[in-house]
């Protein structure tokens, strides 16, 4: 596994891949990898010839107030994991080598982006389709590999790539859940002893308002409050906000007839955590995209 720390260098090495035919699998990352992070590496791995992984907590997807100082932080151990699958490249690039120099031109995120996690997090998902930008231009990847358990981004990514034309496909791989379905991040080591058992009730909640869509129930707002009322009972946590909406639109609706999003964000003391269900008109599970 090579290391590569400068763009420059990046750019580079992709190029002569590209041009010598090697079909290139991207996994961008914020590091602190886990088996999430693991299961987008194996199917990257498995659908190419070179393997790139990218660890950068990039900056300008967080707010003011957010965790962006304490967001958890291990490149030794990120190395080692990449090693194990088998990453051909690894890019561990600096903030002052991402940015050099304040941007002259921002960009802006003007659909799917006022809702769920982007409703409370004003400018976040401006932030990561500018580094998405930059990174897809330095890997130059054939491939680019997502966790559904950010579904949203998963769809404000889609629609970066279609708007701009960019060559490149992008693969949704399943949420990866521990045995009791808690969704896998990178976030749950800050979860007490009392909150990691309440928070596998998410998931739970939201299988909930999938069932009420298998049973015939297609009026939006009665699932969410139904979801609301789930999370309410069995948690300690806040809820941001329960969510049905269309997918990958992110559109709100009156009735639940084509493909959708069941999504739910929750505060624990020192973590929120979020979880999705992407699923058709009838309840059963989707691949997303």
């Amino acid at each position: 596994m090579e290391i590569i720390r400068s763009v420059k260098q990046l750019q580079q090495q992709a190029e002569k891949l590209r041009q010598s035919g090697k079909r290139i699998g991207f996994v961008p990352t914020m590091g602190y990898l886990h088996e999430g992070h693991q299961a987008l590496m194996e199917k990257a791995r498995n659908e190419n010839d070179i393997l790139i992984v990218s660890i950068f907590v990039n900056p300008l997807q967080f707010g003011p107030g957010e965790d962006f100082d304490t967001y958890p932080r291990d490149q030794e151990r990120d190395a080692q994991i990449a090693k194990t699958q088998h990453v051909d490249i690894l890019f561990l690039p600096s903030t002052e080598e991402m940015y050099p120099k304040e941007q002259a031109i921002t960009m802006r995120v003007v659909r799917r982006a006022d809702v769920l996690c982007g409703k409370s997090r004003e400018g976040h998902f401006d932030g990561v389709v500018a580094v998405l930008t930059k990174l897809f231009h330095l890997a130059q990847p054939h491939r680019v590999y997502f966790g559904m358990k950010d579904a949203q981004q998963v769809a404000v990514v889609d629609a970066l790539v279609k708007d701009f034309n960019f060559p490149l496909d992008i693969v949704p791989v399943s949420t990866v859940r521990e045995e009791d379905g808690l969704a896998k991040s990178s976030r749950n080591v800050y979860l007490s002893d009392q909150e990691r058992q309440e928070a596998k009730e998410i998931y739970q909640a939201l299988m909930h308002g999938r069932q009420l869509i298998v049973d015939g129930t297609k009026n939006p707002d009665t699932i969410v409050k139904e979801v609301e009322d789930f999370i309410k009972k069995r948690t300690h946590g806040k809820i941001d906000y329960v969510e049905l909406l269309t997918y990958p639109e992110l559109t709100p609706m009156n009735v639940v007839q084509r493909q959708v999003i069941l999504a739910a964000a929750v505060h624990f003391e020192k973590a929120r955590l979020i979880d999705n269900l992407v699923l058709d008109q009838n309840g059963l599970l989707s691949e997303g995209l």
